[in-house]
This record gives C-alpha cells, structure tokens and sequence, in this order.
C-alpha cells in the first residue's frame, strides 16, 4: 500500500491562512470588490493583499442585482475568479440564503468554491431590492445568532475567516449597531461588517465596538456614510476596508464613453499608437505568451 507523501515543509499558506497572517498586521486591509477574473488578476497584480466579490458589484454584472442571484451562480463566479488568482477572495455571502441550515449550506459551497472568507449579514432573507435605496429589513439578533453559528461551525478549513454584518445602524441606531457587532463576534465570528450612519460613527465605532470590525467605502453612495482614506480607516482602527462599487463603476463610465465614440465615428477615442502596447499588456496579463511558449514546444513548427 502506497502512503501519501508528506507535505512540503516550505508549502505556500492557503489564501485563508495568508488573509488572517494579514490581518494580524497593522493597518487596515483595503480589498477591492471585482466581477470577474480580468478584474481580479488587475486587482491582484496592483498590490491588494486581498480582493472582494461583493454582491452589489455581481448583481451590476449579471445585470440582476444580488437578491436574484442564487448559492451556485455565487460559487461559480468564485470558481472562476479564484482558479486565475491568489489573492484571498472575501465573499459576500447576503443573508446565507436562509435560516441556520441554509447558512451551513452557502459557507460550505463557497469554501468548497475557494472563497477564503464569507460575510453573512442580518437582513431579511430572500433579500428585498429596496436595499439599494437604503430601505433595510433586518432580522432580530435570536434569529441571527444561531445563523452565526452554524457558519463558524460550517468551515472545513479553520482559517476561513467568517464576518456577521449588520445593517441595525441605518434601521435601529448606531448603539444597536456596536450592540450587535458585539454580540455576533462572541457568538463565533471573526469580525463584524457595521454601516455607520456618518463621519463621527464611522471614527468612533472600531473603538466602541471593541471587535474587529470592516468597513465598506460605497463609491456613489447615497446615504451619507463617508467614503474613508487609508489614514482615516487606519486611525479610526477598522480591519478591513471594502471598496464596493469603484471598479464597476469605473468600468460602466469608460465603456459608455467607448461606445458611444465609437458609435458616431467608427473607431474609439484611442490612438493606435496606444492601443497596440495596451494590447500587449493584455495579453500578457491574460497569460498568452507562456501559452505561446507550450505550443511552440508541442505542435507549433516555426522553423
């Protein structure tokens, strides 16, 4: 009988590992919500220690915002972002799709896809659109405790790292907000998501907490919850910064341009003598020249 091998003293750290190393550091970590695996290769080759799929930035993409989308179109997008990049991926679980045994369900199908973290968060579920506008149903902390739970116990990998987050601040006030960011980390989760209200809650909060908490800079948003520089997360204390809209936002800006350059006159508003490098570059961050390489080696004469 065969026995299996011994693993590698030296072997790299799983992205959830490499996420809590990081996380143990000081500073707050800054990760960038990306629809697809060009986006997350982008994000990854500019530096982030780690990138987000949020379900705003999803839903935008599919072009049927989050509450329609469903476990398995969540774990495929994951599959697909986290088969061409490293960086860990935080996903952005909704309400766990259910009650506790739904939850159990949606941490598993994403670890399994490779997510190395997964928020769940208090609102009702199935999640209303009207979310978009502000409009919040949250859930009573019994309900969500036992769905905190189930998440934390749901891992196979110890080091997936689990986020509770609460919208009670928009609907219930900032105290029940750190109340229950509280309480969700000492029912088992790592850190807990909170929405402040405006500048002096979004100061004051990590403090008050006293748990690790993440933030999410909304590009465009609408509520008067202020979008935060890394000096402004890092004095304040916050772990973890989401940047939840700016890549699809960005992204929608130049491409309306694009097209409608290119619609009136025929070719974009690029000189070729740009395009041509641009292109290169493309190339190379998709990966083409070690295929280049391989076919040259197999089945491409080019003698």
């Amino acid at each position: 009988m065969t026995t299996a091998p011994n693993p590698t003293p030296n072997a790299a750290p799983t992205p959830a590992a490499a996420l809590r190393a990081r996380l143990a550091r000081p500073g707050a970590l800054i990760a960038p919500s990306v629809p697809d695996p060009l986006t997350a290769r982008l994000a990854q080759r500019a530096g982030f220690d780690a990138i987000a799929l949020g379900g705003y930035t999803l839903g935008a993409h599919l072009l049927c915002t989050e509450p329609l989308i469903d476990v398995q179109e969540l774990a495929a997008t994951i599959r697909r972002i986290t088969r061409y990049v490293d960086a860990p991926l935080i996903v952005d679980g909704g309400a766990g799709y259910g009650e506790a045994m739904h939850v159990r369900h949606t941490v598993q199908e994403v670890e399994r896809a490779g997510a190395a973290a997964v928020h769940i968060e208090d609102q009702h579920f199935p999640k209303r659109a009207h979310y978009h506008r502000g409009v919040e149903a949250v859930i009573d902390v019994e309900r969500m405790l036992p769905k905190i739970r189930a998440a934390a116990a749901a891992r196979r990998d110890p080091d997936t790292v689990i986020i509770a987050r609460t919208d009670a601040m928009r609907t219930h006030g900032y105290e029940e907000g750190i109340r229950r960011a509280k309480a969700y980390v000492e029912a088992g989760a790592d850190l807990a998501m909170t929405f402040p209200n405006d500048a002096r809650e979004a100061a004051s909060a990590p403090r008050d907490a006293g748990v690790p908490l993440v933030y999410t800079n909304s590009q465009g948003g609408r509520f008067g919850r202020p979008v935060l520089t890394r000096a402004q997360l890092d004095e304040a204390g916050w772990a973890i910064a989401l940047d939840a809209q700016g890549a699809i936002l960005t992204v929608t800006r130049a491409l309306e341009a694009m097209f409608a350059h290119l619609h009136e006159h025929g070719e974009i508003d690029v000189p070729q003598d740009q395009l041509i490098p641009l292109r290169d570059h493309l190339e190379e961050v998709v990966g083409l020249e070690e295929l280049y390489r391989l076919e040259e080696e197999t089945v491409e004469d080019l003698s």
